[in-house]
């Protein structure tokens, strides 16, 4: 049985869909050109932890990164201005990662640690992929729902998550950091395939409704 990380705490079992999911419903999600992702979105206030409404949010963001086929996804990628993702992502080893954090924040890489090469998608930048060097392992620290504290360390792909995430918080999409002949490319593919890739996403959340259902 693969080994599941919820929260930063491994469990003994997990079922397929985090159970956020079934009490959620999907959202339309934001594509870059869009205010909202292109700032530096509000932390979160105290006044939110522990209450419903955040609550809420969370529950749809689960299911829709899920019927979007994503690994995570970032508040200001369903155009609410609040710093928190939620993410369900494996690491290298095969290990499930899955959870959310409100208001984080990246520990300054490592000067040891090494930048790794490889191809990085986004939700928001519908369809293409492009290479991008990300550090092989971050750690991010905020708190969930409830204001309690949450530290998340990972390497490779769930690494690469987690430092993708916590730029969504702060303005940046993937392809901010590619050099501008390269992110012309990325956005003019974007513009080719985007239709599909919306076509896919709706077919995907009416699957998922009659999975969760049953």
């Amino acid at each position: 049985m693969p080994v599941v990380v919820v929260q930063g705490r491994e469990v003994a079992d997990f079922p397929e869909f985090a159970p956020e999911a079934a009490r959620g419903r999907v959202l339309r999600v934001t594509v870059t050109g869009e205010e909202v992702l292109h700032r530096v979105n509000a932390d979160v206030p105290e006044s939110m932890l522990g209450g419903a409404e955040l609550s809420r949010l969370i529950d749809d963001m689960f299911v829709t990164m899920y019927a979007s086929e994503g690994v995570g996804l970032a508040g200001n990628q369903v155009g609410v201005d609040l710093r928190v993702f939620v993410y369900d992502c494996p690491d290298d080893d095969g290990v499930r990662h899955v959870g959310h954090v409100v208001n984080p924040v990246l520990d300054e890489r490592d000067l040891d640690d090494p930048v790794v090469v490889e191809s990085e998608g986004c939700l928001s930048v519908p369809g293409p992929h492009a290479d991008l060097g990300r550090a092989e392992h971050a750690t991010v620290r905020g708190v969930d729902k409830d204001g309690n504290e949450v530290v998340l360390t990972g390497s490779g792909y769930f690494a690469r998550c987690l430092q993708h995430e916590t730029d969504h918080t702060f303005g940046k999409l993937y392809v901010d950091r590619l050099s501008a002949r390269e992110r012309k490319r990325v956005l003019k593919k974007m513009n080719e395939m985007a239709d599909s890739v919306f076509a896919r996403r709706e077919e995907r959340a009416q699957e998922l409704e009659r999975e969760l259902a049953g």
